[in-house]
């Protein structure tokens, strides 16, 4: 499979990556990081799970947008919304892993089609394309 990229980003990190300082390099955004308590930081920043759980929630919303109007699926509400809960750990086989859970609301929107468009969603958005086979992501109506 090939990708004909008409975007790309570029950003940066320095210091001690999970406790230390990234951002684009156009600086329209920088992130102080710190590991979170659970993992034995101080939980006084930001970490990438954070921002991988940013990043896919706007990303999912905005496919399952895409793909009810592309394929005609039924519309979904403006009141719509996609928490991403985004969590880390020790994998069996060592080293670490992400696990995503998803939860979507499309009030008014009848549970059959709702179903549906966030299926389709999962089709379009390139974080599902990119994370499908390699991280355990459910998905929840709510």
């Amino acid at each position: 499979m090939s990708v004909d990229a008409k975007y790309w980003t570029e950003a940066k990190a320095t210091g001690g990556g999970r406790n230390g300082v990234s951002g684009l390099v156009n600086g329209q955004l920088t992130v102080t990081h710190a590991s979170p308590k659970e993992l034995g930081g101080s939980g006084l920043g930001h970490n990438p799970e954070e921002l991988f759980a940013v990043g896919y929630s706007a990303c999912y919303l905005g496919a399952m947008r895409f793909a009810a109007q592309s394929e005609k699926l039924g519309t979904v509400p403006d009141s719509a919304t996609v928490n991403a809960h985004v969590g880390i750990g020790p994998r069996s086989d060592g080293g670490f892993g992400l696990k995503v859970k998803l939860v979507v609301t499309m009030p008014g929107v009848e549970r059959a089609v709702a179903e549906k468009i966030a299926e389709r969603g999962h089709f379009i958005c390139p974080y599902s394309n990119a994370t499908k086979g390699n991280i355990e992501v459910t998905t929840e109506l709510a």
